[in-house]
């Protein structure tokens, strides 16, 4: 999952089963988010949660694994280090025949988190409703600013029908009738005012398909390149003032209106 947004998640599952892979959910991204009615992470065999900055949940680093599945669940226990008995004192772990000789068998990583961790991490839990509500308002008006103003030559993507989403940052799309050098100018334009927008094309950015040395594409993917090529991204930070998104339209707009009168030159 990604940016605060879910895919076709029964499309999703029925894939996965057709193909007999298992279905992992990686919902560092989706605090918050629900996929017709049920939080996301509860399709999949296993789910992960990110407490890292910038998350929902933010205790600096950290996260923490989600399953039923008790097998997954001992093994997860004992990489974090739950060795020579110590698996007990966890609380959510299954009974000791389900761990058999794992301890002996998985090396420990001990990764367990911290108390200190924990102890951030738990009254925001009791937050997230009110925080996303906050969000999701802004970017509303932030959103419905851009597409007045920029609607011709931006587009932004539409939440897929059944996901509740929670908009902590923004994407739109450049349409065609915008080069490549003019996006590269207005991204510049963006960061000389002091707000940093991101291109998911850019051969940088860790999530463009191109990066992946450990896990090559076997095909070239032309048309998620092109894509990925027009896609930008911004965050919408939790303590900001209401005015300071106005400030970011501003910025948004005035720098893609400079690179016209630029090209127009």
């Amino acid at each position: 999952h990604m940016r605060g947004k879910v895919g076709d998640m029964d499309a999703i599952k029925e894939a996965c089963d057709r193909h007999g892979a298992t279905l992992l959910e990686d919902c560092a991204h989706s605090l918050g988010v629900y996929w017709k009615g049920t939080h996301t992470g509860h399709v999949g065999r296993v789910s992960a949660i990110s407490s890292q900055s910038y998350k929902m949940i933010n205790s600096g680093e950290g996260g923490f694994l989600l399953t039923d599945d008790p097998e997954v669940a001992a093994m997860c226990a004992v990489y974090a280090g739950a060795y020579e008995g110590l698996a007990g004192k966890h609380v959510t772990v299954p009974g000791p025949e389900v761990f058999g000789d794992m301890p002996t068998k998985i090396p420990n990583y001990s990764l367990r988190m911290s108390n200190l961790a924990a102890a951030v991490i738990r009254p925001q839990i009791l937050t997230l409703d009110e925080r996303a509500a906050k969000y999701n308002e802004r970017y509303a008006k932030v959103t419905a600013a851009l597409e007045e103003k920029l609607g011709d030559y931006l587009s932004i993507p539409v939440n897929t029908p059944g996901m509740k989403p929670v908009h902590d940052s923004l994407q739109w799309n450049f349409s065609e009738n915008v080069s490549e050098e003019q996006i590269q100018m207005f991204l510049k334009e963006c960061a000389e005012h002091g707000l940093p927008v991101e291109l998911f094309g850019h051969k940088s950015n860790a999530r463009n398909f191109i990066n992946w040395g450990f896990a090559p594409a076997d095909d070239p993917l032309p048309q998620t390149g092109a894509m990925l090529k027009r896609a930008c991204d911004v965050r919408l930070p939790l303590m900001w003032d209401d005015e300071d998104f106005d400030e970011m339209v501003s910025v948004l707009v005035e720098s893609f209106e400079a690179v016209l009168a630029k090209s127009e030159e």
